[in-house]
């Protein structure tokens, strides 16, 4: 049986999770700090690029996606909505849709992780 790496993606996303949450509530702890830049940090999916994970189909029924089909195209990122007279860029209402964004993340990654502990213990039990 070949090692299931599932787990291991999780955890790496709930680690970034993590991350990203201590780096949203700084920014927001320091709204009012004169001449702070708000942060973030690299999305997941650049992660994940670097860890040269690949997918590999181990039965001719597995579903294939083609190259097309798996490319992306890199979205520009805009300014900050707001920039104070004190240089604070800083946006309220966008680190609390930050704050959403992770919220998602964490339950999605946990709705994952669930179900496909139930599908392992499943096909280990056997019923």
């Amino acid at each position: 049986m070949d090692p299931v790496y599932l787990f291991k993606v999780a955890a790496r996303q709930a680690d970034w999770l993590s991350v990203r949450q201590s780096t949203v509530s700084g920014n927001i702890s320091n709204v009012n700090t004169p001449g702070y830049k708000a942060r973030d940090v690299v999305p997941f999916d650049e992660v994940m690029d670097k860890t040269r994970l690949t997918l590999a189909a181990t039965n001719a029924r597995h579903i294939s996606i083609d190259e097309a089909g798996a490319k992306t195209t890199k979205v520009g990122k805009g300014d900050s909505w707001e920039v104070v007279h004190s240089g604070n860029s800083v946006s309220v209402e966008q680190e609390m849709l930050k704050a959403s964004e992770i919220n998602r993340g964490y339950s999605l990654n946990t709705n994952i992780v669930r179900s496909f502990h139930r599908m392992y213990l499943m096909s280990v039990k056997g019923s």
